[in-house]
């Protein structure tokens, strides 16, 4: 393994980085990139699934948030719980089942991208889709260093893992300007999605855990 930078990468070279360590490789390669919610998860995702196409790579988009509980299970602790938005949002039974499992190294290659639609609290079942023995597979998400994707059914997940490095001034600066949420990261309404994320960090150090940081402020 090689030797971990000491400072975060800029967003340039995080992604020259993730190209050149990808592009050699054999097989499928499964790729995470995690961060907080408005960290600009699914906006690096496209960028380097941008780069890695034009490279000649087949590229397999998956997003963790397409793999949520249903509401009862999600706020089962409560409305307004840090500790259930991190232990009770995402269904990772389901996500190993469709995507891990099948995509990894030495998987069937049939796999399901989706599982949930959260805007209308649905379950999904998607046509399962058959990806090809050279393949690279890029998640975005959060909590995709936590302890229960570390070595599900006792096997390591990813081949190469991203953590983007933003303050929460600026990740919730954002969503208030996507989603209209409150634009202050110490503001109640919010609570129990900032101070979630905040235990996963203290939990489960992604940046310690991850291949490259990068700074995406």
């Amino acid at each position: 393994m090689e030797a971990k930078h000491a400072e975060p990468f800029s967003r340039a070279a995080g992604l020259a980085w993730l190209v050149s360590r990808i592009r050699p490789r054999t097989g499928r390669t499964m790729v995470a990139i995690d961060g907080v919610d408005g960290a600009g998860k699914t906006t690096f995702a496209a960028d380097l699934a941008e780069e890695l196409t034009d490279s000649g790579l087949t590229v397999i988009r998956v997003s963790f948030d397409d793999f949520l509980n249903p509401a009862e299970v999600r706020h089962a602790q409560g409305l307004q719980s840090p500790e259930g938005f991190v232990a009770d949002t995402y269904d990772y039974e389901r996500f190993i089942d469709d995507v891990l499992e099948p995509l990894g190294c030495e998987g069937c290659g049939r796999y399901r991208i989706k599982s949930y639609d959260y805007t209308n609290e649905t379950p999904l079942s998607p046509p399962w889709q058959v990806a090809p023995d050279q393949a690279v597979v890029l998640v975005d998400g959060m909590f995709l260093h936590g302890s229960r994707l570390l070595n599900p059914r006792g096997r390591k997940v990813w081949d190469l893992s991203v953590w983007l490095d933003v303050p929460f001034e600026v990740s919730v600066h954002r969503l208030a300007q996507r989603d209209g949420s409150p634009d202050d990261p110490s503001d109640e309404r919010i609570a129990r999605y900032v101070d979630g994320q905040r235990l996963y960090i203290t939990q489960a150090d992604p940046a310690s855990r991850a291949d490259l940081v990068v700074n995406n402020a």
